[in-house]
């Protein structure tokens, strides 16, 4: 029996999860509404390019709810989102400077 030359992963077998393989990029947003009991964020954005997403107001999850506490409606703030368990999460976010 002839073994192929070739050799190809399964999905998330020896490699990172296809998911994961974007890096976050900063973008730049203004905080319009916090729900600290849902842990959300509403953020009005500019495009984030790793999700290839237009600037809008949208809703985000924030995988890190202590970072809530740092930041309030009407703050500009620098941000990095990306799907985690399939919802857009905000996975870090920080006053901008």
């Amino acid at each position: 029996m002839r073994q192929s030359q070739y050799w190809t992963p399964i999905r998330g077998q020896y490699s990172a999860p296809f998911d994961t393989l974007a890096q976050t990029v900063p973008t730049d947003g203004q905080v319009t509404k916090i729900d600290q009991a849902q842990n959300k964020v509403t953020l009005k954005h500019g495009p984030i390019k790793n999700l290839d997403m237009d600037g809008m107001t949208m809703v985000f999850v924030v995988g890190d709810p202590a970072q809530l506490k740092s930041i309030k409606v009407g703050d500009k703030v620098k941000f990095e989102a990306d799907r985690v368990d399939g919802r857009l999460t905000v996975t870090k976010i920080q006053k901008a400077k």
